[in-house]
């Protein structure tokens, strides 16, 4: 008998994971929110790694189209120093494709594909144990119960209360982004500034960032430490008045560096969240968590890699199991929790360096992870 599974969320970890479901054959239920696939912007571009983002796409039957759409020239890293000079610059060699960038909305689609998503649909409620399944509650009041509920709802997933209580906590530090549109013809210097990949600046608490997406666009990440209402007195809609408290923040940087912020469009204020480094949780019947949902971590390349990977392998387990249904999600959380801890303790440490008092903590663990 085929099980009743529904995803909550149609992020990369909800996709991935009804993708290869429907590669086995088994219908899987997309619960999202948003109104339509273009109802908001879908965010910056993502380096998909070989073992992690790229072997999901494999086992999705995905990974030749993705690598026709991805860009290995985004690979490419240059780190500055606030004054300007270049201090470090990676290039991918021709034939590298270890973490080859794509935009999101790109990878979303490829996702898409012949899914039938039901859009609109805003989850309110998760609850287990009922005698008719997993009950799931929507804003509009209606209610559908499933056999198994896959949370991939990210950050404030109101999937985790049917088996966590854990909520996430701020860091310290925040990012506003901003963004460059048709960088090459209308700001050609920061162009070249940025190359074809990213380029990063670091200072005293505090960074600025650049990445290439692609068709010019170009997102800009200012990242400091301040309290969660740094910006109280700040009207978000105000873009001049944003954008002068962001260039005092950075007052005394190149001037180059500064046209980073002087030339972005709009402003977004993105405090960073996290959920506990081993966040784990007592198994429930009927509802597990992907991605963000699971376990939300500092965004330094790692999260959507491990939220695709996810999908992949617990649709995989599903599609497999020959006995219980409930004995290999078991099985697949215990794989994701171990795997999850050290890749959060890795992000962790690796926020707290580059958003540090020394900025040759950020530079040293560059030379660590970039190749040589």
């Amino acid at each position: 008998m085929r099980h009743r599974i529904a995803v909550v969320g149609s992020g990369p970890a909800g996709l991935t994971f009804a993708r290869v479901m429907h590669r086995h054959g088994y219908p899987v239920a997309v619960l999202e929110r948003d109104p339509a696939p273009d109802a908001r912007p879908p965010g910056g571009t993502l380096d998909l790694h070989e073992g992690m983002g790229q072997l999901a796409l494999h086992k999705a039957g995905l990974l030749t189209e993705f690598q026709a759409l991805s860009r290995p020239e985004g690979q490419a890293m240059r780190i500055l120093d606030t004054d300007g000079t270049v201090l470090r610059d990676w290039r991918p060699r021709p034939d590298d494709r270890a973490n080859p960038e794509i935009d999101r909305g790109q990878l979303r689609d490829l996702l898409l594909g012949p899914l039938d998503v039901q859009w609109g649909r805003s989850v309110t409620q998760v609850v287990p144990g009922t005698r008719e399944g997993v009950a799931v509650h929507f804003a509009d009041g209606r209610q559908e119960t499933f056999d198994l509920v896959v949370g991939a709802d990210g950050a404030w997933s109101r999937t985790r209360p049917a088996v966590s209580s854990v909520t996430p906590h701020y860091t310290g530090v925040t990012y506003v982004e901003t963004s460059l549109d048709d960088v090459d013809t209308r700001h050609p210097g920061l162009a070249r500034l940025i190359g074809d990949g990213s380029v990063a600046v670091y200072g005293v608490n505090r960074g600025l960032v650049a990445q290439r997406n692609s068709g010019g666009h170009v997102k800009v990440y200012a990242q400091f430490r301040a309290p969660l209402d740094w910006h109280t007195d700040l009207d978000p809609a105000d873009v001049e008045a944003v954008r002068s408290s962001l260039l005092a923040l950075f007052d005394g940087w190149a001037a180059p560096v500064l046209d980073l912020l002087r030339h972005g469009t709009a402003f977004v204020h993105r405090p960073l969240y996290v959920l506990p480094v081993s966040h784990t949780w007592t198994h429930v019947p009927g509802v597990t968590l992907l991605g963000d949902a699971a376990h939300l971590m500092p965004p330094l390349g790692a999260g959507a890699n491990l939220a695709m990977l996810e999908g992949a392998e617990l649709a995989e387990s599903i599609a497999t199991c020959r006995g219980d249904l409930d004995e290999a999600v078991r099985a697949f959380e215990e794989q994701m929790w171990a795997r999850a801890g050290r890749w959060a303790k890795i992000t962790t440490a690796g926020l707290e360096r580059l958003v540090s008092p020394d900025p040759a903590d950020a530079l040293a663990l560059f030379d660590r992870v970039q190749p040589s």
